[in-house]
């Protein structure tokens, strides 16, 4: 089958989002199909406002009607809400072409914290995006039954996985400093709630990877706190097998494939009991969910690292990858059919 995935979010971004698209391609090339990325490197862009690294196409509504005339994929999938995502919604509504989409963040919560726009707001624009797909894929069973309730009518759930061969425990030595180490790996915005995490008073130390909008003030407010900034997959690994406790404080987070990343070293997880820590290590796995995160992080000092490893071991990319083709709604007969097969392997 070919396949189209458009999306607005593409490196040098280094986030879930990328990674999701980047290990699906892979996974869907191994099967025999053939995928092409629409992304922003192919179009003129200019900053996202307040968030300079994030490029937006500008205008692509021509480039992307000939991408996909000349490509002629078998099925469309479009990944985000951006320019690029309009533009293929429209191209595919005009020409009649089924579409799917996917909800990867809680984008309303975002603008609400940082513009304070109401969340209903937001969400009637998203449920008029999403409802026009033939089916919105969500990350988690929760995600799909809130977005449900909101107004949402296609829901389904295409699940995450982690590499397991890259993300293993391995050498504990790549950062040296007083332990016990806490480590917090992602973008550094106001939405991630990582204040949370470097204001805990805490034995040993911490580190922060990753940059974001929020680095620069919170470097400065808390100078006592290591700084690694964007890091390689294999560095995030060694850095993963040093930490004592991975600490995620984010409370809008659909999913986290930072948290299998962890867990797959055998680091166990502190993070607050909300959706995407809960629904990915749930109440009684290996990490401490609690209302308290300084709690949270000196109850994970406990856990086995085995069992982390050992409870991570049941994400694989390959099945979720099986998961997400079982959704897509191709508009060629043979397609069609290879569909169909996917939806009865993927179960």
């Amino acid at each position: 089958m070919k396949i189209l995935i458009v999306t607005d979010a593409w490196e040098p971004q280094v986030n879930g989002v990328v990674r999701t698209l980047k290990q699906t391609r892979h996974e869907l090339t191994q099967m025999g199909h053939t995928v092409e990325l629409l992304t922003p490197q192919e179009f003129k862009t200019f900053p996202c406002p307040t968030y300079p690294e994030i490029r937006l196409s500008w205008r692509p509504g021509r480039k992307i009607a000939a991408r996909i005339a000349t490509f002629a994929p078998d099925a469309i999938h479009i990944a985000t809400e951006g320019p690029l995502g309009l533009a293929a919604r429209k191209y595919c509504i005009r020409n009649k072409l089924p579409f799917t989409t996917a909800y990867h963040s809680r984008f309303p919560e975002y603008v609400n914290l940082r513009f304070r726009l109401p969340l209903s707001w937001t969400y009637a624009w998203l449920t008029r995006f999403h409802n026009a797909a033939e089916a919105t894929m969500a990350p988690t069973r929760v995600v799909v039954d809130d977005l449900k309730a909101r107004g949402f009518t296609k829901t389904v759930m295409w699940s995450r996985g982690v590499d397991l061969d890259l993300f293993k425990p391995g050498s504990r030595e790549r950062l040296q400093t007083r332990k016990p180490i806490f480590v917090y790996v992602g973008r550094v915005a106001v939405e991630k709630n990582v204040e949370a995490f470097l204001a805990l008073d805490l034995p040993g130390s911490k580190w922060v990877c990753g940059d974001g909008p929020a680095a620069a003030a919170l470097r400065a407010k808390y100078p006592q706190v290591n700084w690694l900034g964007v890091l390689g997959q294999q560095e995030l690994a060694a850095v993963y097998n040093a930490a004592d406790v991975f600490v995620f404080p984010s409370k809008t987070d659909t999913f986290g494939l930072v948290l299998l990343e962890a867990m797959a070293c055998g680091c166990p997880v502190a993070a607050y009991p909300v959706t995407g820590p809960i629904d990915v290590i749930g109440p009684d796995g290996p990490g401490a969910l609690k209302d308290d995160l300084k709690s949270a992080c000196l109850a994970a000092l406990t856990i086995d690292r085995t069992e982390v490893r050992r409870f991570a071991e049941r994400y694989s990319w390959a099945a979720a990858s099986r998961q997400f083709l079982s959704h897509l709604h191709p508009f060629t007969p043979h397609a069609q059919a290879e569909s169909r097969l996917a939806s009865e392997v993927a179960g």
